[in-house]
């Protein structure tokens, strides 16, 4: 595998890279990078033959994407690459972002038709484009209705203002929903969904995994790395310092739980044996994982960048598969084992019966 080993979005024809650039790193702040590091991480990307990057109007108070659409400018490369940018956090109030979009006004924010519209007029002025090749809902907000979300987003498309649409970090039955509503209108519905994905966060495997092949979306992994967890730089007898990944954080909570400490012994064993970094054998997983069409990398060095895109040259064994895969299996919850194997031998008569898309 390599950064050109295109492949489809979901059903669509939008085809990247199975590695993306994720550039909230972009820009001022404690996980910042000035533009010319930006510069040099986005030029090593594309050198490799990376196609996807993706930024979000929030990310560094909206520099991030000014930084990418400068970029993309200087290096005429408008059509080579999918751009990707989301909408949906308010930007006065999320924790990513510096203030913008109004304080306090609440049509700064959310999934309505009126804030869709203004961020994404915004979000072109910035990117220096008159397109989107994907444009994300960032994070559901709970009070839109599915339907007008599809008719607002299937409209852009329409329009030409957007190619393409996903969901980001939303139940599956919103996304199924969507994407129920798209086929029988016959508009321009969802196809991809974002969401965290990694060794030791599988939850999503249980309803999205499913949700996401029923309604043709591909999966797109933010933090496969856990925040940096799985690279295997941190240690269980001092966690002292590690910031985001031990309390309140935009990855959820501490990762520092047994459960994680045993996931990253046999991460650690299996890079000993292919003889990689950890986090090359945690992202080599990731993107064998069914579904997934490409994955979010982040980085604030070219060094970084480059040994996140030598992930693409791992091939683990059945054998090494099969551990990570039972170290960091998920406690499956009522709807999870609804497809276990032996409920499914006593609805057929003791016959291990497999659906056309499992």
């Amino acid at each position: 595998m390599s950064l050109t080993h295109y492949r489809a979005l979901g059903r669509s024809g939008l085809v990247v890279s199975p590695l993306s650039l994720g550039t909230m790193t972009f820009g001022p702040g404690d996980w910042g990078v000035d533009e010319a590091g930006s510069r040099a991480i986005f030029d090593a990307y594309r050198d490799a033959g990376g196609n996807v990057v993706d930024t979000a109007d929030i990310y560094t108070g909206g520099i991030s994407e000014e930084f990418v659409g400068r970029f993309i400018k200087d290096t005429g490369s408008r059509d080579e690459i999918v751009l990707a940018t989301k909408f949906g956090f308010n930007g006065s109030r999320s924790p990513l972002a510096s203030n913008q979009g109004g304080a306090g006004n609440p049509h700064a924010g959310g999934a309505g038709s009126k804030n869709i519209h203004r961020a994404l007029d915004a979000s072109l002025r910035r990117l220096g484009t008159d397109y989107i090749d994907l444009y994300w809902m960032h994070i559901w907000d709970g009070v839109t209705p599915v339907e007008e979300i599809v008719q607002t987003l299937g409209d852009l498309v329409r329009a030409g203002k957007i190619r393409h649409y996903g969901f980001s970090d939303m139940p599956a039955w919103f996304a199924m929903k969507a994407a129920t509503i798209a086929t029988e209108r016959r508009v321009p519905g969802p196809i991809a969904m974002q969401v965290e994905y990694s060794l030791v966060a599988r939850d999503v495997e249980a309803e999205h995994g499913p949700a996401a092949r029923e309604g043709g979306m591909g999966i797109m992994p933010w933090s496969p790395l856990a925040g940096g967890f799985l690279t295997g730089k941190y240690r269980r007898d001092d966690t002292s310092g590690t910031g985001r990944l031990s309390g309140a954080n935009p990855f959820g909570d501490s990762k520092f739980s047994d459960r994680n400490w045993a996931i990253l012994a046999v991460l650690n064993a299996v890079a000993a044996e292919q003889d990689r970094p950890p986090a090359q054998v945690a992202l080599a997983w990731v993107m064998a994982q069914r579904g997934v069409a490409s994955t979010l990398v982040g980085a604030r060095t070219v060094a970084q960048l480059r040994d996140n895109i030598a992930a693409t040259e791992v091939a683990l064994t059945p054998d090494q598969i099969r551990r990570l895969d039972q170290v960091s299996a998920p406690e499956g919850g009522f709807s999870a084992n609804l497809t276990a194997l032996p409920i499914r031998r006593m609805i057929y008569g003791g016959h291990a019966v497999t659906g056309w898309t499992e």
